[in-house]
């Protein structure tokens, strides 16, 4: 009988003396390592983080990886030498890629060749970076493959110890560093594992980012607490997807944002329906997708609903109507409130088909009043009491209830944008855009996207005798070196001036609720394309039946 782990220090260790398939990699001949090695690798990084590492320094590591089996094996070394990961964003640029790796004061860099390019240029100071693909690299670890499990340490790992820190935008300011520790971690990949049933036959694809949580917990953790073994995609391909799980025997993935409609619009093929997978489990892929890609594929996904954070979880039951994504995890206690007032929304009103009747009363922040398993940011103690206010646990996100405690989700809140699986923050990119010599004022908002999450969408106020020319803004947006390649506007809103409260703040809400449908001149880059064109009648037509065809035109009306 598996016993329940106390640390995913624990769990690395039990892959020692595990000859069965563990990790799995390359495509269409992938090469294959026992559990065994990949904790012995794990063992001797490990090793080298303890001798490497100042001693006056944080426990801490950057890793900048695409999903190579360097990451697992680091995030296995950091487990066992008691220290903490930072997931650093390869789409973030510059000042702001050396702000994510010197806020959360790590010392050592793990990368590789193929990221070198987004480090030039890059003040690192203090920081030592090593290329995993390097001779110099394979020398400096060389001395240290006999290492074993629980040899070397920076601190005896414990079920408080930190293990990640994983950026997560909020509403404001720069990406926040969620602290995730080994003992919630193990918890999390072992309640998973039991959840979907995984034994040690399954075989857990991971084609999102490992720098995300997603991938970390809700593929790799479970495997790891059950014993599975892991396939690695370097990055998410929607064309090889269904190669690489025959190639891999893989029986489980995780998605994020798009991806399952990047799998939906790939040429349908008679043999979609032979391979070995079973379950899909993930975010955004809304009702109607995941029904056509059941239909399609012949594989259940499963919906679910989970912050990095860990500050509240919804659990999805068999009896959860289309559209839900179940109730509140247990030991929470989730409610839907006003955050202005917060008093609880009342119950939504749906109609026969599903289809939200009372919006404006139902719709509101989702808080956790029981216990939350939140433990804060990285030196963020403002972030942190922003979201904990009034002893209760604010996700930030927008939800409704229906009458029989089914919880539905509805967006994000006011500055928040979620954009092909990743969080933004509307207010960084306001202050890049900021910067373009022909803008007087600038507002970001979020934007439905036709089939899952938001679009950038920017209103734009121009100065005086200034007019709008698409190629000069297109020119200035590559020249930001800060501007993330998630952070470029979809939609372009030119005005003579910005709306405002009677406080003489930016009318979000007004801007939001008209969207790219209102009266002004609104520029657009269709999917696929570099440059912007004018959102005529013709491709505005063409967006809403995108919209209707994946069941998500109510979301314009909000």
């Amino acid at each position: 009988m598996r016993t329940t782990p106390g640390t995913v220090a624990e769990l690395i260790a039990r892959q020692w003396g595990d000859h069965r398939p563990g990790l799995k990699h390359g495509g269409t001949h992938p090469a294959v390592l026992s559990h065994h090695r990949a904790a012995q690798e794990a063992a001797a990084r490990a090793a080298l983080l303890v001798d490497l590492l100042p001693p006056d320094a944080e426990p801490h590591l950057g890793v900048l990886l695409d999903n190579t089996p360097e990451f697992p094996f680091w995030l296995g070394a950091a487990a066992l030498a008691g220290a903490a990961v930072a997931g650093i964003n390869p789409t973030r640029r510059g000042p702001e890629l050396a702000r994510d790796i010197l806020h959360t004061d790590c010392r050592i860099l793990v990368t590789e060749r193929a990221h070198l390019p987004l480090l030039r240029g890059v003040y690192l100071p203090g920081v030592r970076i090593l290329v995993t693909d390097t001779s110099e690299y394979a020398a400096l670890l060389a001395p240290y493959a006999a290492a074993k499990p629980g040899e070397a340490v920076l601190r005896v790992p414990t079920p408080a110890s930190r293990l990640l820190l994983y950026f997560t935008s909020g509403s404001t300011g720069a990406p926040k560093a969620a602290v995730c520790s080994q003992g919630r971690l193990a918890a999390a990949g072992d309640s998973l594992a039991r959840h979907f049933s995984v034994t040690p036959d399954d075989v857990h694809y991971i084609c999102m980012p490992l720098f995300h949580g997603n991938a970390v917990i809700a593929d790799w953790l479970p495997a790891l607490a059950a014993g599975a073994s892991v396939a690695l995609r370097r990055r998410f391909s929607a064309s090889a997807f269904l190669d690489d799980v025959r190639a891999y025997g893989a029986t489980y993935f995780t998605y994020v944002g798009r991806a399952v409609q990047y799998l939906l619009a790939t040429e349908p093929r008679p043999d979609d329906r032979e391979h070995t997978l079973r379950l899909g489990f993930g975010t955004e892929a809304g009702a109607v997708d995941a029904a056509r890609f059941t239909e399609r594929f012949g594989v259940r996904l499963v919906e679910g609903y989970g912050a990095t954070e860990g500050g509240a979880s919804v659990q999805r039951t068999p009896d959860t109507p289309p559209g839900a994504l179940g109730r509140a995890g247990a030991g929470d206690d989730l409610a839907v409130v006003d955050p202005e007032t917060g008093q609880e929304c009342p119950p939504a009103v749906l109609d026969a088909d599903g289809r939200l009747l009372n919006g404006s009363e139902a719709i509101g922040e989702l808080v956790n009043r029981g216990r939350s398993l939140f433990e804060g940011y990285w030196r963020n103690p403002q972030a942190e009491a922003e979201r904990t206010r009034a002893g209760w646990y604010w996700t930030g996100d927008l939800f409704f209830r229906d009458a029989d405690g089914f919880l539905y989700f509805a967006g994000r809140t006011d500055d928040r944008l979620r954009v092909d699986s990743e969080n933004l923050a509307a207010a960084v990119i306001e202050n890049i855009l900021a910067r373009w010599p022909a803008a007087a004022s600038v507002a970001v908002y979020a934007v439905p996207d036709e089939a899952a999450g938001d679009q950038v969408m920017a209103a734009i106020a121009l100065r005086e005798g200034a007019a709008f020319d698409p190629d000069d803004f297109c020119a200035f947006l590559a020249a930001q070196p800060d501007l993330g390649t998630k952070m470029s506007p979809r939609y372009l809103r030119i005005m003579d001036s910005l709306p405002t409260t009677a406080t003489n703040k930016i009318h979000r809400v007004a801007l939001r609720r008209s969207g790219f449908r209102c009266t002004d001149p609104v520029w657009w880059r269709p999917p696929g394309t570099a440059g912007y064109r004018p959102l005529d009648r013709a491709a505005l037509s063409g967006l809403l039946q995108a919209y209707a065809a994946h069941d998500r035109a109510a979301l314009l009306e909000r």
